[in-house]
């Protein structure tokens, strides 16, 4: 046999009524304290889960029995002379396709414009794509000693909203093979 209770309670009156405080968003919400800003003047995250600037890239099969881009002798300084400079990442699952873009910007180099894009790629990105890579010639034959800068996009075009973050490259004269 299965006894229910009811447990009546009286009607409250309005003038009875609790009040509560009216809190604002942020008390209940994430608090400011523990929010970490995302730097997009870093190297980007999220979507990307290895990003490195190489001398050159190689296809190998993966585990899945992909093509997967691996990174050739990393590093973030080159020679003037080096003919291209690639920027080789590893993806997070994705859902659908996309382009990955590169706009290189030279930071510190004697007698450029640091706001004047010198050089840009683009990588279209399929479905069952995990990996890819970025080329960037030098302007002129070779490329001048300084600090250079690329900015990461992701998206359909380039624009405000698609900045995923930046990587960096030194380029050192007198520097040996």
């Amino acid at each position: 046999m299965v006894v229910i209770a009811l447990l009546v309670l009286p009607a409250l009156e309005a003038s009875e009524l609790p009040i509560t405080k009216n809190s604002p968003i942020p008390d209940f919400q994430n608090r400011t304290q523990d929010v970490v800003p995302y730097d997009f003047d870093a190297p980007p995250q999220g979507l990307f889960q290895a990003i490195t600037t190489a001398e050159g890239f190689d296809e190998e099969l993966g585990f899945h029995r992909t093509h997967e881009i691996v990174p050739v002798k990393p590093t973030d300084r080159f020679r003037p002379d080096t003919p291209t400079i690639f920027i080789v990442f590893h993806l997070h699952q994705h859902y659908q396709g996309f382009q990955v873009f590169g706009r290189c910007f030279p930071e510190t180099v004697a007698g450029l414009d640091p706001t004047v894009v010198i050089g840009q790629d683009a990588m279209h990105i399929a479905l069952e794509d995990d990996s890819g890579y970025l080329a960037l010639s030098p302007p002129k034959d070779a490329w001048k000693p300084g600090r250079y800068k690329v900015e990461i996009h992701v998206g359909e075009q380039i624009n405000e909203m698609s900045l995923m973050g930046t990587m960096r490259f030194t380029i050192v004269a007198g520097m040996k093979k």
